[in-house]
């Protein structure tokens, strides 16, 4: 995001729309004696586009330029309004973390892993982004990446998590790493996030997403006691929407059955 300098008044308006805080600084006009007009950061903007859809400045001063790679992928993942081409999806993240009931994406026996680096007046530069991503692959727990998450598409080596070197100084409001692992294995991912957690500078939330037993059990409870983690149960509900993709309680067909 950019102030245009020959339409600001400085009426600092825009300030408080800024979820990274950084619409802060003033310049005096070269041409234009006693006009001072504010600066953006452009180290720490990413690019959201929340200051322009508040439409609140009053001279129509802000914009965003049409960025060239590699800074066009701080609005790929901050701005909600721009659809992502590699998956056609708008956002950090995709469908499928939470659609999971219908698509049939995390099967008995899976355990979704999504780690979810920054949040507003923080974000997250990526590599920060890849040391986590790598942590989770170098934990050798066979952890798979969601393969429509646009992080894993900014991955210069899928195997190990690497991510290219020209996006690494870039920054988003936030970002999602998404895969899975076999529900055996997730204390050895959690190890591997809560090690990471050490290295990064910023902050992150690690969402663990299984499939609810016909009995009512939840599988992922028992590991994160026992691990002493901290965790809120929330839930997502297939209300009759989208028919399963996959058949998650096959005896109770067979009990259907004439």
């Amino acid at each position: 995001m950019r102030a245009d300098p020959d339409k600001c008044i400085g009426c600092k308006r825009c300030f408080a729309y800024c979820p990274m805080g950084r619409i802060q600084s003033f310049r005096r006009h070269d041409r234009i004696p006693g006009r001072v007009f504010i600066e953006i950061d452009q180290d720490a903007c990413t690019d959201c586009g929340c200051c322009l859809r508040a439409d609140i400045c009053p001279v129509n001063a802000l914009y965003q330029p049409k960025e060239s790679w590699p800074r066009e992928v701080r609005g790929i993942l901050s701005n909600p309004l721009i659809e992502f081409k590699g998956s056609q999806v708008p956002g950090r993240g995709t469908e499928e973390m939470k659609t999971n009931d219908v698509k049939g994406s995390y099967l008995p026996g899976e355990v979704g892993v999504g780690v979810e680096l920054g949040r507003p007046g923080v974000g997250a530069y990526f590599r920060d982004v890849e040391i986590v991503a790598m942590a989770l692959m170098a934990a050798d727990i066979g952890y798979e990446l969601a393969e429509e998450n646009p992080v894993t598409h900014f991955m210069a080596d899928k195997t190990t998590g690497k991510l290219r070197d020209d996006i690494l100084n870039e920054k988003a409001t936030s970002a999602i790493i998404e895969g899975k692992c076999k529900l055996e294995k997730l204390p050895e991912a959690l190890r591997a996030l809560k090690e990471a957690a050490k290295k990064v500078n910023t902050v992150f939330t690690v969402e663990v997403i299984t499939k609810v037993t016909p009995e009512g059990e939840v599988p992922i409870k028992t590991v994160l006691d026992q691990m002493g983690v901290w965790y809120s149960i929330n839930s997502k509900n297939n209300l009759g929407i989208g028919e399963p993709a996959f058949n998650f309680y096959p005896d109770r067909e067979e009990r259907r059955s004439p």
